[in-house]
């Protein structure tokens, strides 16, 4: 049988990490033995929708790679892929009333003010529990409603008695009293489905074999089970994945800031380190390997390695991993998509490829950049207790003396390649008697201002040409003069 798996998202707005990981794990194990993966649009709850929400699902999968075979924008053999074309036809309406036939559902004519009487507590919540007032409305009775046009909706008659049992990959067998199962609404008054209903209808019309959704739909479950049994269909596999939290153990929410996948392009991640970020929040490959393209990911991924704990959204590892995508990233495209960053921070005419090799091993994200680079604009204000390094061996009164020492060095040279600067000093710090920081050090200092920066004195000085360089060395003296 081939597997067939979807990922069926709402257009309410960002693609949540949460959503994201779902689409992706859909998409693997589909891919992982050579299935296909569906896209279909579940937009039927209307007070949610989100204008421009959908272009943003097709927009992220395409820059994630988790390519459709088959949805509303290329069609496919089980079309239409958007629940409210699909609604339109009155499939989910027709699959209701074959239920209601059965006795496997029920039209309920409650209006709300009576069905907010009908409040239990339960684990101290107070929460609606429907009573089954209108199961037991003559079959006379029903069609008299319907008649007279009174608003109703369509309720799956649950038992009340005995229990439940599913199956889900990772949890094993899972049983509930019925008692639990409330009679959910499949139809709405406004003739819509649930997305409850709408998803196991759809998920059985197109084939799906594997539904991958987070844990927190467990508890519907025995509700969607029933359901396959109602209409004698056969139960696709079910992998619920682990929550996903902070780094203080709260779910991962919107006041995060870096819960969607937009949210994370902007803060200047790339697409190919948050999909392997992402794969990786609730599963790990055999070889524990933790760098992994998106094919390598097809080729490893088991779901039956996924972890059934909480999975914590750390921060930092997805930086550290980030950095390592940039340093592998092809120069000339590092370049490109570094450029923008540079300028934000230089205005200056400067040799932005030089600069852009100096920085592609030292940065984690884009916006790294600015602060690395920003002493190539201009020299910034600096306390010259930095020309104090225990290791060089150098203090302000050393420093001093060298910068002056060097100074007519720099004037006389007019080669200011960084191969030329670097063995002008070495002839300088040869005839000195002294090692390489003692000089280097202070030098570095006076042209960049700061203790960090990606580059060294002389591959400073290069970018910086020769008349910066001296009016910036000859600031250094005059700061440690004073």
């Amino acid at each position: 049988m081939k597997i067939r798996t979807r990922y069926a998202p709402s257009p309410t707005g960002r693609m949540h990490v949460g959503n994201l990981r779902t689409a992706l794990y859909a998409y693997l194990i589909s891919k992982h033995e050579g299935g296909d993966y569906i896209l279909r649009i579940e937009d039927t709850d209307q007070e949610r929708y989100v204008e421009g929400a959908t272009e943003i699902i097709y927009r992220t999968l395409k820059e994630t790679g988790l390519i459709h075979d088959e949805g509303p924008d290329i069609g496919g053999p089980v079309g239409p892929y958007v629940q409210s074309e699909r609604q339109a036809s009155g499939i989910y309406l027709e699959y209701a009333k074959q239920l209601v036939e059965k006795g496997e559902a029920y039209y309920c004519f409650c209006t709300p003010e009576r069905l907010k009487t009908l409040t239990q507590v339960i684990d101290g919540k107070e929460v609606n529990v429907y009573d089954k007032h209108c199961l037991h409305l003559s079959k006379e009775e029903v069609e008299a409603n319907l008649k007279a046009g009174m608003p109703y909706v369509i309720r799956q008659n649950n038992p009340t008695e005995g229990t439940t049992t599913f199956h889900d990959e990772l949890y094993g067998d899972i049983t509930v009293d019925n008692s639990e199962l409330d009679d959910m609404i499949l139809i709405k008054s406004d003739g819509y489905p649930t997305y409850n209903f709408a998803n196991v209808v759809d998920d059985h019309l197109m084939g799906i074999t594997h539904v991958v959704r987070g844990n927190e739909y467990i508890s519907s479950s025995p509700k969607y089970n029933r359901l396959y049994d109602a209409f004698g269909w056969e139960v696709p596999k079910y992998i619920h994945c682990p929550l996903i939290t902070d780094e203080n153990h709260n779910k991962l929410s919107k006041r995060s800031g870096h819960s969607s996948f937009e949210d994370l392009i902007e803060q200047g991640f790339i697409s190919e380190a948050v999909v392997n970020f992402v794969a990786l929040l609730g599963w790990s490959p055999d070889d524990n390997t933790e760098i992994m393209s998106l094919d390598e990911l097809i080729e490893k991924f088991d779901y039956k390695r996924i972890n059934k704990s909480p999975s914590v959204f750390d921060f930092t590892k997805l930086k550290w991993m980030n950095g390592e995508y940039l340093k592998k990233m092809d120069d000339d495209k590092f370049y490109e998509l570094a450029l923008p960053y540079m300028k934000e921070a230089i205005s200056k005419d400067v040799d932005f490829k030089k600069i852009a090799a100096m920085i592609k091993t030292r940065i984690e994200i884009w916006p790294d950049i600015a602060e690395m680079v920003d002493f190539f604009e201009e020299l910034p204000d600096y306390d010259t207790a930095i020309y104090t390094h225990k290791k060089m061996k150098t203090n302000e009164e050393t420093s001093l003396e060298v910068l002056k020492e060097i100074l007519p060095v720099f004037e006389k040279q007019d080669d200011y390649s960084n191969d030329a600067l670097y063995s002008a000093i070495q002839e300088f710090i040869t005839e000195k008697g002294c090692k390489n920081g003692y000089v280097l050090w202070p030098v570095r200092i006076a042209v960049t201002g700061k203790a960090m920066t990606p580059c060294g004195a002389t591959e400073a000085m290069e970018i910086l040409g020769k008349e910066e360089s001296i009016k910036r060395i000859k600031k250094g003296i005059e700061l440690l003069e004073k």
